[in-house]
């Protein structure tokens, strides 16, 4: 049995990933039990959604009251935060509200008084709140300190310590972060009662030994023809993906009129239109799938030799999931991203935790082989 199945059924019909990541695998049951936690695990490994599904789960949109606190060292870790939630708790009472420094105060103010079901803030603006009695803690039942190496060291430890004690008697406390040291545990130990602890190895994360992860160099005007060329490539079977709709309904235009054998699934094509191209897909009439990853969500594909970052995902999160799509039940598989010049530098800051560094690769008639512009070199000589 997958841990999502402990979740209620509602959650159940959103999760649309093949696996969970082991962090969600050891997490989730940990927090359902009521747990307090302290976890380690690499970024972009699934910490978010390993604490956020547990909350979601707990928490009761009809009743007008705090429920669960999240707390993260930044405005950006919030935002991220606040947006994963909103997905998960769309088209139900459930609501949340994000107090972080830099936004308006009198409005989050005025949206607290709405008594959302959680808030997620950074440690100033929400210390701020509760000092002036605008923030009320006594409801608090769940309270998750995200980068917790941060928020326990000694510029903030006196304030989250502060936020626990406002909580509700007996509250659950959860700390997650990328490096925990012995210092920092020994902290978050002292505000909580029997704390499990996880720890993910980086080679937890994907199954490197099954998936291979490369890249090759592509403009970006030339990311559109590069699909072509793949797609005509004996043996591919990808799905790949962009970042945008518009990036999809530009890419079948051109491919379209270069009869690539090609389709697309995007949020503007009616029922019978997107059956059409699954269906000829699936059939290996099309070689290549481009999506974006709501319009891919919930797809099963088997056998699906690649998965294309045909834009760099704006998190390692999203690149691990979306690259989890092939080497499924022991199979293999390849992930290649069409790395533009301007992408570099956010690619292998993504990249950087996984196990293994992604290899180079070049096109060279007409098949993908490692290397690069030196190789073409070389072999131009002989």
């Amino acid at each position: 049995m997958s841990v999502i199945d402990l979740l209620k059924e509602d959650l159940q019909k959103k999760w649309t990933f093949e696996r969970p990541m082991k962090i969600q695998e050891d997490m989730i049951p940990a927090m359902l039990e009521g747990k307090d936690i302290v976890a380690e695990s690499p970024t972009g490994s699934g910490k978010t959604l390993a604490y956020t599904l547990p909350i979601l789960n707990k928490v009761d949109g009809n009743r007008k009251a705090i429920q669960a606190l999240i707390v993260a060292p930044s405005q950006e870790l919030g935002m991220q935060i606040v947006e994963v939630i909103r997905t998960w708790v769309a088209g139900t009472d459930i609501t949340v509200q994000q107090l972080i420094g830099g936004a308006n105060m009198a409005r989050q103010v005025e949206k607290l008084k709405k008594k959302p079901s959680i808030v997620v803030g950074t440690p100033g603006r929400l210390n701020e709140l509760v000092r002036s009695g605008k923030l009320k803690l006594k409801d608090v039942e769940t309270i998750v300190l995200d980068e917790c190496d941060q928020l326990l060291s000694r510029e903030y430890r006196v304030i989250v310590k502060s936020f626990i004690d406002g909580a509700k008697f007996g509250r659950q406390v959860v700390v997650v972060s990328a490096t925990i040291t012995e210092e920092i545990e020994l902290v978050a130990s002292r505000m909580m009662f029997e704390p499990v602890r996880i720890f993910i190895k980086p080679e937890d994360m994907v199954h490197v030994s099954k998936v291979e992860h490369a890249f090759v160099k592509v403009d970006e005007r030339d990311k559109t023809d590069f699909l072509r060329r793949l797609a005509h490539t004996e043996g591919i079977h990808a799905l790949a993906f962009v970042n945008n709709i518009d990036q999809v309904l530009m890419k079948e235009t051109k491919l379209s009129y270069r009869n690539a054998p090609i389709v697309t699934l995007h949020s503007d094509m009616k029922k019978e239109e997107r059956k059409k191209a699954l269906d000829s897909f699936r059939k290996g009439d099309a070689t290549i799938l481009i999506a974006t990853d709501i319009a891919a969500r919930g797809l099963d594909i088997e056998g699906l030799t690649h998965v294309i970052h045909v834009d760099v995902p704006r998190t390692i999160e999203q690149y691990l999931h979306r690259s989890g799509r092939t080497g499924r039940a022991g199979n293999d598989g390849k992930v290649l991203t069409l790395l533009s010049y301007r992408d570099e530098r956010d690619f292998r800051r993504l990249t950087k935790e996984l196990p293994k560094k992604p290899i180079q690769k070049i096109w060279h008639e007409g098949q993908l082989i490692e290397g690069n512009s030196t190789t073409l070199t070389k072999k131009g000589r002989k």
